[in-house]
Formats: structure tokens, C-alpha cells, sequence
């Protein structure tokens, strides 16, 4: 999506006098696969909004067609990019981000941005320590070459089943790569895997800001790409701020929960945490 949508979508927010709901999508995704969400949250009366993370294409077809816009996208510069368009709402928004959308949604709200927010298998930051086996295979795909941290990579089916649709049918996680998977920056995999190495790391969360707001983690319990361990780990991190920490875990569902069949059942989780406060 271009960032003149963007700044539609928000100006539409501004002007619908509605509480607004940013979504952030993660790595091989786009903000279109968002899009059922977002119908939900505007039947329950919310005005969501969609924005790309930068240089985003607007389908998954040119997305294909120009794979290298994705590469040397950074966690700073991502998240700075959310913060300001959050900025320009008039009213704190809900945040709902998924897998590093997820990371951002946990900055956005450490920078005392959002009403509330929704961490869904949320990549991890520095002081989460848990490296499970899955996780590690799921980046390998990126962190096997040096030379990706400067690419765009794209997941081969193989390793799109494994680290997103390894909890659906065959047939329904062929169905899902072909509809929404997109290359993706490797640069944030690189950041994540060295972030509690590096203290100047942008891969980092205030947790302790006074500001930060409710925050709801959800976990699918068959996510091979972040499991229980990390989610967990994010989570208590996240639970001694001031602000409501709750985390709740989805049963037999995976990284592709958010996309899947299942789908709905996750945003109705969303929706009923982000009603209580927003």
C-alpha cells in the first residue's frame, strides 16, 4: 500500500468520529490480509485502518513482480513509520499487530501510542531469551546466508508450511501461500537473532512506561515460528508495567492463525480485549 493510502485511511478514521484500530502485519504478509479483520471492527463500530509497512506494494501479484521494494526494511525504521502515521490519528488508536507486527505493536504502545493493544505470536525483543528449535528452523530460512540481511526473501512452500501453515490441511496451506505470501526484508530476522547481543539494538520495548496501556499477547499453541516459550517470555516481561497484561493462548492453531480458516475466532479474541478499554 502506497503511504497516500495510508493518510486516506487515517484522514476516513479522523472523519468517522469512530475509536480507530491500526493493524500491523509481519514478515511474507501484506495489509491486505487484514482485510476480514477489518470488516469485523467496523461492524462492531471501530474505524480501522491498514497502513504498509514502507514501500509496501498494494497486491501480492506486485508483489512478485518487484520483490526487491521489500528489502532493507529495518525494526527502527518500521516502527517509526507506524509512529508517525499513529500520530496523525486524533484519537490513541487500538494497535493489533501479528508475528513482527506483533514487535511493533509492543513499541508503538512502549512509546505511550495506543488505547490498547494486541501482540498476536509476537516476534521477540531484547530480554526474551527462550531460542526453541522451531524457531530456529523457521529462521533459517533467512539467517542461512549473511547476504539476506540486505535482501528480500521470499519462503519457498516448504518452508511457508512449516513456519506458518504447518496446523491446517495441505490443501488449505497451498491455498494460503498462493493468496497471501509475499518476499519479505530479511534484515529484521538478523536484528531479532543478535538483539540480546546488542545493547544499542532497535529490537527493544519499553515495557516499563506508565503509558503503555492494556496489552493482550495471544499465542497459537502449534506456532513453530513463535511458540509458547517466547510469547511466554514476551509476556512477563510485559506484566510487572501498571498497565492490564493479560496473554492467552488459541488451541491447535499456528503462525498463519491470524489468515486461516480459523481466523475469526482470534479477531473475536481481539475484539472483546480492545471493547473492554477502547
Amino acid at each position: 500500500m502506497t503511504m497516500q493510502s495510508d493518510l486516506t485511511q487515517i484522514e476516513a478514521a479522523n472523519a468517522s468520529g469512530k475509536p480507530p484500530v491500526v493493524f500491523i502485519h509481519g514478515l511474507w504478509l501484506l495489509p491486505t490480509s487484514w482485510q476480514r479483520w477489518a470488516d469485523v471492527f467496523a461492524a462492531a463500530g471501530y474505524a480501522p485502518v491498514l497502513p504498509g509497512w514502507p514501500d509496501d506494494p498494494d497486491t501480492v501479484e506486485e508483489a512478485h513482480a518487484h520483490p526487491e521494494v521489500f528489502a532493507r526494511k529495518s525494526v527502527g525504521q518500521v516502527a517509526d513509520h507506524f509512529c508517525e502515521l499513529i500520530g496523525k490519528l486524533e484519537r490513541k488508536p487500538a494497535v493489533v499487530g501479528h508475528s513482527f507486527g506483533g514487535l511493533i505493536t509492543q513499541i508503538t504502545a512502549g512509546r505511550g501510542l495506543s488505547a490498547a493493544a494486541v501482540a498476536i505470536d509476537p516476534a521477540p525483543f531484547r530480554g526474551v531469551l527462550p531460542l526453541p528449535v522451531s524457531a530456529l528452523r523457521v529462521a533459517s530460512a533467512v539467517l542461512g546466508n549473511p547476504a539476506n540481511y540486505h535482501r528480500a526473501v521470499p519462503l519457498t512452500y516448504e518452508q511457508f508450511r512449516y513456519g506458518f501453515a504447518n496446523a491446517v490441511p495441505e490443501e488449505e496451506a497451498r491455498q494460503l501461500y498462493d493468496t497471501y505470501a509475499v518476499p519479505a526484508s530479511g534484515e529484521p530476522l538478523f536484528q531479532a537473532a543478535l538483539a540480546n547481543l546488542n545493547p544499542w539494538t532497535e529490537v527493544k520495548v519499553d515495557t516499563d512506561n506508565a503509558d503503555r496501556g492494556p496489552l493482550l499477547i495471544v499465542s497459537g499453541e502449534k506456532d513453530h515460528t513463535v511458540p509458547w516459550a517466547i510469547a511466554n517470555a514476551s509476556y512477563k516481561q510485559q506484566k510487572n508495567n501498571p498497565g492490564i497484561t493479560e496473554i492467552v493462548e488459541i488451541h491447535n492453531r499456528g503462525h498463519s492463525l491470524t489468515i486461516d480458516s480459523g481466523w475469526r475466532e482470534v479477531c473475536d479474541t481481539a475484539l472483546a480485549f480492545i471493547k473492554r478499554f477502547h
